[in-house]
């Protein structure tokens, strides 16, 4: 299948999560945010589990307190 394919197929998909404010890129760190909430509950610091996840997928303190930040924010009123 070529990349244009899938793009024609998933059109509509993509323009409304793009008009939801979502990036597509942001699917790859769906486990990071599933990993914090994880160790939120279980009473873990903020400032310990920002630090335990970026070493963990190789990425920066700042990426990791974006990605929080951008996961727990609401959709845009208008793509809903």
């Amino acid at each position: 299948m070529k990349i244009i394919e899938v793009l024609k197929f998933n059109r509509e998909l993509i323009k409304k999560l793009k008009t939801a404010g979502i990036r597509l890129e942001d699917e790859a760190y769906v486990d990071l945010y599933t990993d914090y909430m994880a160790l939120i509950e279980h009473g873990e610091k903020v400032s310990y589990i920002v630090a335990h996840l970026s070493d963990k997928y190789a990425i920066s303190e700042r990426k990791v307190y974006d990605l929080i930040r951008r996961f727990q924010s609401d959709c845009k009123t208008l793509a809903v």
